[in-house]
């Protein structure tokens, strides 16, 4: 499959998809002044200056100017927060990423995730690792004062997610914002999530029920290009890969002998990114072809038909990848939002349902 042709030219039709493809690019009244905004890897297909998207296209009533009248500095606020908290922790760019997909994944992009309550999604076994909560409470706290009872916990999370990638060096896209808080959030919904043991059908089931794609589903397993994950989770691959008492086969031999010594407990955290763990790039792919994949998911991607040709694909260049990322990301951000009012809420705190 490496040596053939079907790579390169599922490569051309990327770009050629992409470049027509808007990641919401150009549409935000807010225009970062960070220069880490601005692709400037040498290797551009395409230019992100793409068509942008009319606002009349969302049928579901997000809006880019939602907050333009109602909360003009939510966006300058909201990214001067996260600039500080990464500053502070790298690894909570990472980690914000990682509690905005969990919060779409469940009765999607709503914020009930971050609901804190007995029995709550944020209560689960699946979600005892994330992280990043206090970032979204600092910047609604901030909004509160600036303008009460106005920007979701939802958007919140959703332009939070956007910002943390850009501060460890990925793409920007403009969110649309006008979702609606969620009031509901139940444990046993969390373990819908996948967790890095799945085959790769139910992924794709998973994400084709939430309107994404095969494409989707391999571009976003590449935000795994940062981040840790527990020795816990990867600690059945290691040693007793389904039942057989030793490893996973597909693991590369001095990577498993490098995993094995970094991960004797299970409480021990490693790098899902072996080679490049604190740069956004698209060497995460590079490493499944290496036979390098940390998590089961992850190198499934590169055996399974279906997805090994984008796998390929997305290894010979870095802006393809960083494209397609900012476009799959912003599919991500509008999968079953709220906008009517009767449907969620304006929480003015994001751990609670407010209280009438």
């Amino acid at each position: 499959m490496c040596n053939s042709s079907l790579p390169l030219f599922l490569l051309l039709v990327l770009c050629i998809v992409l470049a027509s493809a808007d990641p919401y690019y150009g549409n935000s009244d807010y225009k970062p002044s960070s220069s880490s905004y601005t692709t400037t890897t040498s290797d551009t297909v395409f230019s992100l200056k793409v068509p942008t998207l009319d606002e009349t296209t969302f049928d579901n009533l997000l809006s880019f100017g939602y907050y333009r009248k109602s909360c003009p500095q939510f966006e300058s606020i909201l990214h001067n927060k996260v600039k500080e908290w990464i500053k502070k922790d790298y690894s909570l760019g990472a980690s914000l990423m990682r509690l905005h997909f969990h919060d779409c994944s469940v009765r999607g992009c709503d914020g009930s995730i971050l609901l804190k309550h007995d029995g709550s999604e944020r209560t689960a076994e699946a979600s005892k690792t994330l992280r990043g909560f206090e970032v979204v409470d600092d910047i609604k706290t901030e909004l509160e004062k600036q303008c009460p009872k106005t920007v979701s916990c939802a958007d919140i999370l959703t332009a939070a997610a956007r910002d943390a990638t850009v501060e460890v060096g990925g793409p920007y896209w403009a969110v649309p914002y006008g979702r609606k808080d969620g009031k509901v959030s139940i444990a046993e919904e969390a373990a819908l999530v996948p967790m890095g043991h799945e085959n790769i059908t139910s992924m794709i089931e998973f994400f084709q029920s939430r309107g994404m794609s095969v494409l989707d589903l391999v571009v976003l397993s590449g935000a795994h290009t940062i981040g840790r994950t527990s020795c816990g989770s990867i600690q059945h691959r290691l040693y007793n890969y389904q039942g057989t008492g030793k490893p996973d086969p597909t693991i590369d031999g001095k990577y498993l002998n490098f995993l094995q010594r970094k991960c004797r407990w299970a409480s021990e955290y490693v790098d899902l990114d072996a080679t490049t763990p604190k740069i956004f790039d698209n060497v995460y792919y590079i490493n499944l072809k290496k036979k390098m994949g940390l998590l089961s998911t992850d190198q499934l991607l590169y055996s399974d038909p279906r997805t090994a040709p984008l796998v390929s694909a997305l290894t010979a260049t870095h802006s393809v990848f960083e494209h397609q990322f900012a476009v799959s990301m912003g599919k991500l951000g509008i999968v079953d939002v709220l906008t009517d009012q009767d449907e969620g809420e304006i929480r003015t705190n994001c751990n609670f349902v407010n209280a009438y």
